[in-house]
């Protein structure tokens, strides 16, 4: 998220938004939700408001109910 942010602010290249839903997707989330808030990068983007946190809550009700 810092590196996104700092490109967008220097008008280059970005990283695209597709590989943050990834890397949330393979065990991510709870970093990329963290790197919006400490960073306000992509909070104002609706699938990352809404897509992000559900991601990480998905996550943590799949692996509480394998340890349960």
């Amino acid at each position: 998220m810092y590196v996104d942010k700092q490109r967008a602010i220097k008008g280059q290249w970005r990283v695209p938004e597709r590989k943050f839903f990834i890397l949330a997707i393979i065990g991510g989330s709870a970093g990329i939700f963290l790197g919006m808030k400490q960073f306000r990068h992509k909070t104002k983007h609706l699938s990352f408001k809404v897509g992000i946190p559900l991601i990480f809550l998905l996550q943590f009700v799949l692996i509480s109910y394998h340890y349960l």
